[in-house]
């Protein structure tokens, strides 16, 4: 990088930040067809996979209703101010993350090379989640579906046992599927089916990128409204079943006391954090191709609240379909209560219903049968059956869409049309996501002014992460999954943004970025936009950091005292908690430090290039 002409050098040790970042003159800049364009683009970044398993499962974790109050406030004091920084320093500087912090000064150049290590690396393990929907979306044309009963030993006299022992979505997910080995030190070979699917992934996001946002941003059309159709269609009919009104109810009944629990409130920063894909510099990337006078205050606003809204209503479908998994699982709890109930007191059929049964448990406990002899309820060892048990059992993650969620739809009359659009919706969702991590790692490389054709660019970066995403075809590649999608985009992203709202506050100054934002969208007219000049402002100078610093630390601590552990599949359909080997561990703390590192790494070069080479950058 270059010091910008403008900016002065102190005389003696210069370790501070120089003068006000400098007027973009580039022009020629691709540029979005509209404005509608650019919002479906970063909502489709912004919504993704995460808002359809993981806010649903901390809500299902943390007491539903309860849950939705640190979430809320997360968003208010974290998100909105933090997404809103980010669109306004992409769109003001037209550059990608790496060119952006190095024009506010050469020494920050790290902080972009941080974001576009992240994005890489979590598109990696992305990705491959996209490669298992292909998978799941080819074995859904038929009927029945294959996830849909256990097949039959090789002589065709009876189940296979791991199936009978784990279920069969299970088995279809870690066998049929992932074929997966009993631990990480497992390699295996290549599952073939898997890398197939993979190669597929990464070639159609190569293809929909062929020429930047002029492709990908018309396929945005398709990735940003698909889902909401498919999600809409879904509420519909998940309504319509039984119990799905438990279901609802449950997601919507506030357990108070879990907020006293400080993992909640950590859970709801990161999952907003995570969301809204803060730090990747995707959302900098997107806002580099917006005419510079624009008002990305109101973007901001209308991409967050309709992210956060489409995590409640995406929960609100889930937790229908839960709810009728959930009475199902009760009425097969109730059939075997009731037969062992009928051949004990020997009564007739349809003699105990599910409606008189707690009713006929008081009557019969303690009644004779044909021999005299006093038989009590508690002496049969009936199996406990409780609708609220079976909604609270918790499932993240990949186990919410490919097990639980397979599971309600094989019940579903028509579940091969059901099973197709919860997986494309899924696919879309991923797809949208991926585009703007991709582009988080394109547009920076190409801001640098690499001499390599964009379609090239994005070609080579496509092939070398389709070659590193081998290791997630092997038969341990979900072990790995589970890692990168832990520690790749945890705390290097606590780290990029803490010292992105540092910068902007405190080193460039608000009084400077508030002279940006005035030349971009002009002055607040109203009480409303008087309202939020203050209240980002709050936000960006005191609440925001405070809170990132809270969140890092607590982040830190929890992983650095938690056991490294995973769990491991078994081949005889159970599972068994681990502890990851050295060479995991040593995985994990480079997915941790690689980002990070480049930011003081940056910081220093740059000091001896312009303290001990006479105060000038080296030319090139």
């Amino acid at each position: 990088f270059k010091i910008d002409e403008k900016t002065e050098v102190p005389d003696g040790f210069d370790v501070g930040m120089g003068q006000h970042v400098s007027n973009d003159e580039e022009g020629g800049r691709p540029a979005w067809d509209n404005q509608v364009q650019f919002l479906l683009a970063c909502i489709a970044y912004a919504v993704g996979l995460g808002n359809i398993w993981r806010f649903p499962y901390l809500a299902q974790t943390y007491g539903g209703g309860a849950f939705l109050i640190p979430y809320i406030l997360m968003l208010v004091f974290e998100g909105v101010p933090l997404f809103l920084l980010e669109l306004a320093v992409g769109q003001r500087l037209r550059q990608g993350s790496i060119g952006a912090w190095t024009k506010f000064h050469p020494y920050l150049g790290g902080i972009g090379i941080g974001s576009m290590v992240v994005s890489f690396m979590v598109g990696l393990y992305y990705n491959t989640i996209i490669a298992w929907c292909f998978w799941y979306i080819c074995n859904s044309f038929t009927d029945p579906l294959p996830y849909a009963k256990c097949p039959l030993t090789d002589n065709n006299t009876a189940y296979v046992e791991e199936c009978q022992n784990s279920g069969v979505t299970d088995y279809f997910w870690y066998r049929d599927t992932l074929n997966i080995s009993p631990s990480i030190d497992d390699t295996g070979g290549i599952v073939w089916w898997v890398l197939i699917c993979l190669i597929l992934a990464w070639t159609l996001i190569w293809v929909t990128m062929i020429k930047g946002i002029e492709s990908s941003g018309k396929a945005m059309y398709v990735t940003a409204t698909f889902p909401y159709l498919v999600l809409f269609i879904f509420l519909v009919r998940g309504l319509t079943l039984r119990g799905s009104g438990e279901g609802v109810t449950f997601l919507f009944t506030p357990d108070i006391q879990v907020l006293s629990n400080p993992q909640v409130w950590l859970d709801a920063a990161t999952q907003i954090f995570f969301s809204l894909g803060l730090g990747f510099g995707g959302v900098i990337a997107f806002a580099s191709y917006n005419p510079k006078k624009q008002n990305c205050q109101r973007d901001a606003l209308i991409i967050a609240l309709t992210n956060s809204f489409t995590s409640i209503f995406a929960s609100i479908v889930i937790f229908a379909i839960l709810g009728y998994r959930a009475t199902l699982k009760y009425e097969d709890c109730l059939d075997g209560n009731i037969a062992v109930l009928l051949d004990t007191y020997e009564k007739p059929d349809g003699y105990i219903t599910y409606d008189n049964y707690a009713e006929e448990l008081i009557k019969l406990n303690g009644s004779t049968n044909w021999q005299g002899t006093s038989i009590t309820i508690e002496s049969l060892n009936l199996s406990s059956c409780d609708v609220q048990t079976y909604l609270a059992e918790a499932s993240q993650g990949t186990g919410l869409a490919f097990i639980v969620f397979t599971e309600a739809i094989i019940n579903m009359p028509g579940s091969p049309v059901w099973s197709v659009l919860f997986f494309m919706m899924l696919l879309s969702l991923g797809l949208g996501s991926m585009f703007g991590t991709v582009e988080g790692v394109v547009t920076p490389l190409f801001d640098l002014g690499l001499k390599v054709p964009k379609p090239i660019l994005t070609g080579i970066i496509c092939l070398i992460s389709c070659a590193i995403g081998l290791i997630f075809c092997t038969r341990a590649g979900n072990y790995w999954v589970d890692i990168f999608n832990n520690y790749a985009g945890s705390i290097p992203l606590l780290v990029i943004a803490f010292f992105e709202i540092t910068v902007i506050s405190w080193a460039y100054g608000l009084k400077k970025f508030d002279e940006d934002l005035e030349w971009m969208f002009g002055k607040p007219d109203s009480i409303a936009t008087w309202i939020l000049y203050y209240y980002f402002r709050s936000c960006w100078f005191i609440i925001s950091p405070v809170i990132l610093l809270v969140v890092f630390g607590a982040y830190l601590y929890t992983t650095a005292t938690g056991q490294l552990s995973y769990s491991a599949w078994l081949g005889d359909g159970t599972q068994q908690t681990e502890l990851y080997p050295w060479f995991a561990v040593m995985v994990i703390i480079l997915l941790i430090v690689l980002p990070c590192v480049g930011i003081p790494i940056v910081w220093i070069s740059r000091i001896i290039k312009v303290n001990f080479m006479n105060g000038k950058e080296p030319e090139g």
